[in-house]
């Protein structure tokens, strides 16, 4: 039996923040509803708040077959209220691009670490959510090289830091609590140092609230040769961002807010990479959740090189899911707007009892 669809798609945003463009709302959003309304739909972006979640629930049960988040969690003053929201959304029969817990699996940072052992995520990975686990065990990891620490929330590069023990070599296989290290951020590429427990006890800030973590990764030299986002629609590679860090001195940070160059590129001028997240699309989906993927995704990689046989290889530095832009190419809301439709034309035909057969 067929369902009748409402033919409405509610883009969900929150007011404020630095994604805004001059009329309030993300310049991204717009596209999608023009890409929308040009295929017989409507769309409309609504500001969510905490004293209007009932109003928008109703509102949005009502009128929509599908919300798209497009909201950073970080520009909430609680974001419990929404996620709860959208849970009774898709609990009720609207469909969730994504889902709210598909955006927390993805987006948090020790997606990562949930992902070691595969081809994309290195076994020396690990997350922190305790100062106690912190002291302990990330002297352990700076005994295997210089390390990279990334706080759960921020921005812009802003608490990943590059640590280096300096003059490592008059220490015998232990990081004493007094050693010295060179810590450079992302957010500028400012260095500055601090003995371990200084720097442990600065770390402590990030392990604060709800969401607080701390996830702990090799630093790999070779991110001067560029960091490279990938843009997905769902589990598809629409578009490519090579984000070379600027060439100085402790630069590893590939924000453009840092100096570094974007160069946008075609999937097919990166063969080997879309490959390589083509046979980890399983592992990721599986790992994290078995959501369905995210609408609009994207993953950041690293070149690395393979000890064995001396072949490149990518490292996934994080994902996120929650509102990623695509402002420099705004014909993308086309293909939003198709893989949209072609989703819930999908839903629309399959008795939700028994779910569609998965290859």
């Amino acid at each position: 039996m067929t369902i009748a669809l409402k033919r409405h798609v509610v883009i969900f945003e929150v007011r404020g923040g630095s994604d805004k463009g001059k009329y309030g709302y993300r310049s991204d959003s717009k596209p999608i509803i023009d890409s929308l309304k040009d295929r017989g739909w409507n769309a409309e972006i609504i500001f969510y708040r905490d004293e209007d979640r009932g109003e928008i629930y109703r509102h949005t049960i009502d009128k929509a077959d599908a919300y798209i988040s497009r909201v950073n969690p970080g520009n909430l003053p609680n974001e419990e209220g929404y996620f709860q929201m959208l849970r009774e959304l898709v609990n009720n029969g609207v469909e969730g691009l994504p889902h709210p817990d598909a955006m927390i699996a993805y987006g948090a940072k020790n997606s990562v670490e949930r992902l070691k052992g595969t081809e994309i995520v290195p076994n020396d990975v690990f997350t922190y959510y305790d100062f106690e686990t912190l002291k302990e065990r990330f002297p352990q990891s700076l005994n295997h090289g210089i390390r990279v620490l990334k706080q759960n929330r921020g921005s812009a590069g802003e608490g990943i830091w590059r640590v280096e023990v300096l003059d490592r070599e008059q220490y015998n296989g232990e990081i004493p609590l007094d050693a010295r290290l060179k810590l450079t951020e992302a957010k500028d590429n400012h260095t500055e140092q601090k003995t371990l427990q200084e720097f442990l006890e600065f770390c402590i800030r990030y392990l604060e609230g709800p969401n607080g973590m701390l996830l702990d990764m090799p630093f790999l030299e070779r991110i001067v040769e560029g960091e490279i986002r990938v843009l997905m629609l769902r589990d598809n590679v629409v578009n490519v961002v090579h984000k070379k860090p600027v060439d100085t001195e402790d630069a590893f940070s590939a924000t453009l807010f840092s100096g570094a160059k974007y160069r946008y590129d075609e999937p097919d001028q990166w063969p080997d990479l879309v490959k390589s997240i083509g046979k980890s699309l399983k592992d990721i989906q599986k790992k994290l959740g078995n959501y369905d993927l995210p609408l609009i995704w994207t993953a950041d990689f690293i070149l690395d090189t393979d000890e064995a046989t001396g072949k490149d290889k990518y490292i996934l530095g994080e994902i996120n899911a929650s509102c990623v832009g695509f402002t420099t190419h705004l014909e993308l809301s086309e293909n939003i707007a198709e893989e949209v439709l072609a989703l819930l034309n999908a839903e629309a035909v399959v008795n939700s009892r028994w779910g569609a057969f998965n290859r």
